[in-house]
This record gives structure tokens, C-alpha cells and sequence, in this order.
């Protein structure tokens, strides 16, 4: 074989292994791409965009998110929520009020609303995603706040999204993490000062955040009661995204505080809370020793504030001084 003929043979057997090696490398970026989850963004689907991105559960030390999730809270895993002593809300009140918190706790003022009552009770309606990363962080606070009012027999473990930061959170009920679209309805509390209605959108929590519009959730209410209240929030015309909720006469759309850890998250690092089992979380709202946990408290307290006009300050909680302050400074009045 002439050396001119080798030439060309190896040039274009180079040529070949870079152009196989290109493709390989763009099907990789497509695998890549669909791995991250595309569904849900349709026209018959709602999805609010998030500043979180899509992160590898595998880093985070989750080998399996679906592991115990939908687990039921122990009864000492329940008592810390339910038993919460009073000193620690007005301890985490009074760090709010003085401005050494370094989580973001208070975010924007809530919007006057009528309550919604039922059964000649005031009512808390919250309107989330299980796969939602800032439902997942404000189901704490929202589950301390509600123990103030009354009690919780059971909670149980969930996690968001994994491409919503994956963080340990707690479901109101055993949501179903794999159903294509639903919604969970309902929880385990009980009060004699106000009624809890929730609702949450169901989805795979393997892929990205998803959430239906407030028409679907409408739509498949268990009863008059779910279907009247979620008409009602519809008809605030404030929905802009999960969680959305309403503490008496205090309509929010949003989350409350941004509590990630022990200190406020910057966008794109690995925040905290994503690092920690749900024991971890619980064990440090009872130890109550550092900035998590007092900002988890504090940002209850900003719930409890709003709800204690509906009822006429008749809860305990709502005798509390930093609780008296925090609503002064909300414009709240009895």
C-alpha cells in the first residue's frame, strides 16, 4: 500500500471517531436533558417557575427520595410540633422583632381578606405542591403555628421535587407522590378555635415542580366544604403560585419567611436543610439552639399573629408579647 493511500485511510478514520464522538456527546446532552423532566409544561398544566435548579439527588446523600416518604411522624416526632413549649415562639418572636435573625422571615406584608368560616369557626386554607420547594420549607413553620390552635395526630414524611432542591418536608396526608395529576385533600388536626383546610397538588417528585391551576383543584374537591373554600381563594384573584394560603382574615401568596438552614440561602449553593433527615430537622426544632429553628418559630409566629384577630385572642399563644408586636407591626388589630 502506497504511503500516500495510508495517509488518507488514518485521516479519514480520524474523521470518522470525531464525528461518532460528537454524537455521543449531543445524545448525552438529550439523555441529560430528559432525565431532568420535561413534563408538565403543557397547555392544560399550570407550572410556576422556581430560582431553584435541577439538582443530583445522589450528591445531596438521598440515594432514594421515595424511601419512608409518606412514613407517619412517631409520637415523639408529633409531640415536638404539638407540645412546642410557648417560650420558644416568644423567644424567636423577640429575635424577629429585633432584627438578629439571618433567615429571611417576613416576607411582605399579608392582604386583608374576609375569613372563611365554617361550622362558626374561622378557617387556615393552604393550597400547595408536593413537589414545591418553598411549600416543602413553609410546611415547618405552618405546622408550628397550627399547634398553637389545636393538634396534629398525624403528620407524615415527603420530601419536595427533586428538581425543586429535594428537601425533607412534612405532607399533611399520604400524598401520592407518582400519580400522573391529583391532588391530596384533607389532614389529621383538630381545633376548637379554627378549621384547617388543606390541599395539595400531586405529581411525580422525581421530576420537575408541578402544579394544576386552581380550576383542577376546584374541580375535584371531596365535598361542598373543599369546593367552597378553594372557590373562594380563586375568587381573591392572588394566586401566583404555591404555597398560598389564608390565616384568618390574612390572605398570603407566597411563603412567609425562606427558612433553609442557618442562614439566608444564596440561589444555585446547597442549602442545608437539602443535607438533613427529617429526624435532624425535628431534633433541631426541639433543641431549639440555633437560627434554623428559631427562624422556623419566628415565621410561625407571623401566622399565629394573623390568625389570633380572627378569634378574638382567645388562644393562649395569642397573649404572647412578641405576638401582640409582630401583629402591631403587620397592621393587625383584634
Amino acid at each position: 500500500m502506497a504511503k500516500n493511500d495510508l495517509n488518507r485511510i488514518l485521516k479519514t478514520s480520524m474523521l470518522i471517531n470525531i464525528i461518532l464522538s460528537a454524537a455521543v456527546i449531543v445524545l448525552a446532552f438529550v439523555l441529560v436533558y430528559q432525565s431532568l423532566g420535561t413534563k408538565g409544561y403543557s397547555a392544560t398544566t399550570t407550572i410556576i417557575p422556581s430560582t431553584a435548579t435541577n439538582t443530583s439527588n445522589a450528591a445531596l446523600g438521598h440515594v432514594n427520595t421515595t424511601a419512608g416518604i409518606d412514613q407517619q411522624f412517631n409520637a415523639s416526632q408529633l409531640a415536638a410540633i404539638n407540645d412546642a413549649p410557648l417560650s420558644y415562639y416568644e423567644f424567636a418572636g423577640e429575635k424577629l422583632l429585633n432584627g438578629t435573625l439571618t433567615n429571611q422571615v417576613g416576607e411582605g406584608a399579608p392582604i386583608p381578606a374576609n375569613a372563611f368560616i365554617v361550622n362558626g369557626k374561622p378557617s387556615v386554607i393552604y393550597i400547595g405542591a408536593i413537589s414545591c420547594v418553598y411549600c416543602g420549607e413553609n410546611r415547618w413553620a405552618m405546622a408550628l403555628a397550627l399547634a398553637k390552635f389545636g393538634n396534629f395526630s398525624q403528620l407524615f414524611q415527603g420530601y419536595s421535587s427533586y428538581g425543586d432542591y429535594d428537601l425533607p418536608t412534612i405532607y399533611w396526608n399520604d400524598d401520592n407522590y407518582t400519580t400522573p395529576a391529583g391532588v391530596g385533600y384533607g389532614n389529621y388536626y383538630n381545633s376548637k378555635y379554627i378549621n384547617f383546610i388543606s390541599a395539595d397538588y400531586e405529581s411525580p417528585i422525581v421530576e420537575g415542580f408541578e402544579v394544576g391551576p386552581l380550576s383542577f383543584f376546584i374541580q375535584n374537591a371531596p365535598n361542598s366544604t373543599y369546593a367552597s373554600a378553594l372557590s373562594f381563594m380563586n375568587s381573591t384573584g392572588k394566586f401566583e403560585g404555591t404555597p398560598f394560603t389564608l390565616w384568618g382574615n390574612s390572605l398570603v401568596p407566597g411563603a412567609d419567611a425562606v427558612v433553609l438552614g442557618n442562614s439566608t440561602p444564596t440561589t444555585g449553593q446547597a442549602f442545608p436543610l437539602q443535607l438533613m433527615t427529617h429526624e435532624q430537622v425535628i431534633s433541631q426544632l426541639a433543641s431549639f439552639n440555633d437560627q434554623f429553628a428559631w427562624s422556623e418559630f419566628a415565621a410561625a409566629d407571623i401566622y399565629i399573629a394573623q390568625v389570633c384577630p380572627s378569634i378574638n385572642d382567645t388562644a393562649p399563644v395569642c397573649a404572647l408579647p412578641a405576638i401582640k408586636s409582630i401583629g402591631t407591626q403587620l397592621g393587625l388589630a383584634s
